[in-house]
């Protein structure tokens, strides 16, 4: 009985070997990863699992915290809280998930697993794994792939249409449009739908399908039907999906060509029409060519005009400012390299402007083209005449010095003072000349030309019909004009200009009633500037007008405050210069610097000097009746000094005239100044206007205007102008 036992036991020892065995067989050879897991840890695994985590051995892995094998703790407890609600079903779970080898990398899994013991989750559980990268990597590659198709057939200009058995499987927005269906219209649709009629969609398939089977595509032009039944020519190409398999399908390709036919219908029409114009068109071609001859010929005149404009001055064709530059500049460069001289002369006429507004601009333009002719038979060959503008001329004289150049000025004078005949008048003008000489006085014919226009200027001071060479005192006296101009236009802003305000008195009362307001200018490095220097600098350079408003509008402010501060009221006077005066909008300045200060017009006097008024006396009368108009007095500054016409005088709407203090000066030793001064002081009179003498420095001065009946006199001998901080106690004190 003991043996039988023996042998039981044996055999099942055996059995269980054989199993174990058979279970290590199944465990090495199994293509996917088998691990046993208990208490997180794990108790066992094949050689495939160890592989798919990145160890080398199964035995490296016993023991190992499953929790490592996730990204991070909390995917590996996602896990958990998805799996074991299903385990402890006894039901098997599975999923895809990112797990990590051993050195870090991240992969994706297959998860399938099943407790050991639902009833006991204590047990473990086995779990089958496998990496699924590479498929997952196909699959992303796949919907990338079916993403772009689609995206093509979305986006693609052309219709394309996939038919299986001559149904519609598939085809995009553009095919739709192009037979004019609604989307999803044409889906499971067969294609008979869009041709004309039975009889062509047959033959549309026996013309398409035979080459399919050959592996060819179709390529070809087919009038197909649109929904609303009207034709439209389409390009159409097509080739089956797989040649080898017609049963999978074909794909076509549409295009509207209905424009491209029409085109090519009136193409055909034009080139019929073309035909039947060729014989026209040759006929006509031949007197074209004739034309375009006489074309040519007209540009070409037409080329040397504009040469000639833009080169020569048009009025007397002489060279122009451009022309003038140009040589000018090869003569200094000659110069510069023999190391000779050269001259520059610089011609104004005098008083040109006379002849224009007396005899028109015709006859100052044959004047200046006759001048024009002289001015060339003066000078060589090799020298240039040229008119810069106006009755402004150059004369560049390459090789002569300061004799050849005081010749040639001489003999330029003498031909421009002559007589010139034009029609039934004589004219007679005369001439002032600049001379500049190179190198001495400038190395390019900018500089020359700056040198020889000062110098001109100086010939016209030293009374006109002269000419003068440049000098250093020229260069200092216009270097000195360029300083105060660029300061001047800086002294606003900087505070530098002040206004003074000498007394003016009646001869009656003694008493002040009113003020001349007088510019000042004083430097912070140049110190005090005369009126008489910087009041032209800035005539000259246009800042008159802004430095003209400032004055006008600090005097009124200036009376308006006397007046707050208890003074009586008087009259302002404010010197107006011609620039201000020509001003279209000065009234109206005026008026509104009157408005902002509250002053009344009739305390604002404005003072204009007899030669401005006498310059345009047409247009001074015009902006006078305007001011008066508003209230505002006028006067004549400077009374005497110039040439008035008394039919003139009388029309002027002012009220006061001003004796200069040149005639002042000298009252009591001069009878002629006298006698000027009794007759300015009887033509006042008569004509209703009041007088001020201006300069009055003596007691004998003061009797001989007294005798004469003068209203009004300033000068010295009562004050001098002063701050306006000194003028009130001033007035104040006269008062009493």
């Amino acid at each position: 009985m003991t043996e039988p036992q023996s042998f039981s036991v044996s055999s099942v020892y055996q059995q269980l070997e054989q199993a174990l065995r058979e279970r290590d067989v199944i465990l090495e050879t199994a293509g996917v990863g088998i691990v046993f897991v208990k208490q997180r840890r794990v108790n066992r695994c094949n050689q495939r699992y160890a592989e798919i985590f990145g160890h080398a051995r199964a035995q490296d892995m016993l023991g190992f915290s499953s929790v490592e094998l996730y990204p991070d703790e909390a995917a590996f407890k996602q896990l958990g809280a998805q799996a074991y609600p299903v385990l402890a079903t006894g039901q098997r779970f599975k999923t895809e998930r990112l797990m990590k080898r051993l050195g870090g990398e991240q992969f994706w899994c297959s998860l399938t697993g099943r407790l050991v013991n639902p009833a006991d989750a204590k047990e473990g559980s086995i779990w089958i794994v496998d990496d699924i990268s590479e498929q997952k990597a196909a699959e992303a590659e796949l919907l990338s792939i079916t993403t772009g198709q689609r995206l093509i057939l979305d986006h693609a200009m052309v219709g394309i249409v996939f038919l299986r058995d001559r149904q519609v499987t598939q085809c995009n927005r553009s095919f739709e449009e192009l037979l004019g269906y609604a989307s999803g219209e044409l889906d499971g649709g067969s294609s008979r739908q869009w041709y004309l009629s039975d009889a062509d969609w047959e033959a549309a398939g026996q013309q398409c399908y035979a080459p399919f089977a050959a592996g060819h595509a179709f390529q070809g032009e087919m009038m197909l039907r649109k929904k609303d039944g009207s034709p439209i020519f389409c390009e159409v190409r097509s080739k089956a999906v797989d040649p080898s398999n017609l049963a999978l399908g074909s794909i076509w390709i549409t295009m509207d060509i209905s424009a491209r036919k029409d085109a090519e219908a009136a193409l055909v029409q034009a080139k019929q029409q073309l035909e039947q114009m060729v014989a026209q068109r040759t006929q006509e071609l031949n007197a074209s060519v004739k034309a375009l001859e006489q074309k040519v010929l007209e540009q070409q005149a037409s080329e040397a005009r504009i040469q000639q404009l833009a080169h020569f001055d048009t009025l007397t064709g002489l060279p122009n400012r451009a022309l003038l530059n140009e040589r000018s500049n090869q003569a200094i460069d000659i110069a510069k390299r023999h190391s000779s001289t050269l001259a520059l002369l610089f011609l104004d006429l005098d008083h040109f402007k006379n002849v224009n507004d007396s005899l028109g601009h015709r006859f100052g333009d044959e004047l200046l083209k006759e001048l024009a002719r002289r001015l060339k038979s003066a000078v060589r060959e090799q020298d240039t005449v040229s008119r810069l503008g106006g009755d402004e001329f150059i004369l560049v004289l390459p090789g002569a010095d300061a004799a050849g150049a005081a010749h040639v000025a001489a003999k330029v004078m003498d031909l421009a003072c002559q007589v010139f005949q034009i029609e039934q008048h004589e004219i007679t003008v005369t001439p002032s000349i600049g001379v500049a000489l190179y190198p001495l006085d400038g190395l390019d014919f900018d500089a020359l030309c700056r040198c020889a226009d000062v110098a001109m200027y100086r010939a016209k001071q030293d009374g006109r019909n002269t000419y003068r060479f440049f000098t250093a005192e020229m260069q200092a006296e216009s270097a000195r004009i360029l300083l105060l101009e660029n300061a001047l236009r800086r002294a606003l802003e900087r505070d530098q200009l002040k206004l003074h305000y000498q007394p003016q008195i009646c001869m009656t009362s003694g008493r002040v009633i009113g003020t001349e307001a007088l510019l000042r200018w004083h430097h912070p490095d140049l110190g005090a500037i005369s009126p008489a220097e910087f009041i032209p600098i800035a005539e000259a350079s246009g800042l008159i007008l802004q430095i003209g408003e400032w004055v006008l509008r600090t005097a009124c402010l200036q009376l308006k405050d006397w007046m707050t501060q208890g003074l009586p009221p008087i009259i302002m006077a404010v010197n107006l210069s011609s620039v201000q005066f020509r001003r279209a909008d000065l009234p109206s300045l005026v008026s509104r610097i009157l408005d902002e200060c509250q002053l009344a017009p009739a305390l604002l006097e404005l003072e204009l000097t007899e030669g401005v008024a006498m310059n345009d006396p047409l247009g001074a009368i015009a902006v006078m009746n305007d001011l008066h108009d508003r209230g505002i007095r006028m006067s004549i500054d400077d009374f005497g000094t110039g040439y008035s016409s008394l039919s003139y005088l009388k029309k002027f709407r002012v009220y006061k005239l001003k004796i200069d203090q040149q005639f002042v000066r000298d009252l009591s030793d001069d009878p002629e100044d006298r006698a000027i001064v009794s007759a300015i002081i009887s033509m006042a009179k008569s004509l209703g206007l009041q007088t001020i003498a201006e300069g009055v420095e003596t007691q004998g001065q003061l009797d001989f205007l007294r005798e004469q009946g003068c209203n009004e006199v300033q000068g010295y001998l009562f004050a001098k102008p002063m701050p306006a901080e000194e003028f009130g106690p001033f007035v104040q004190a006269r008062t009493r």
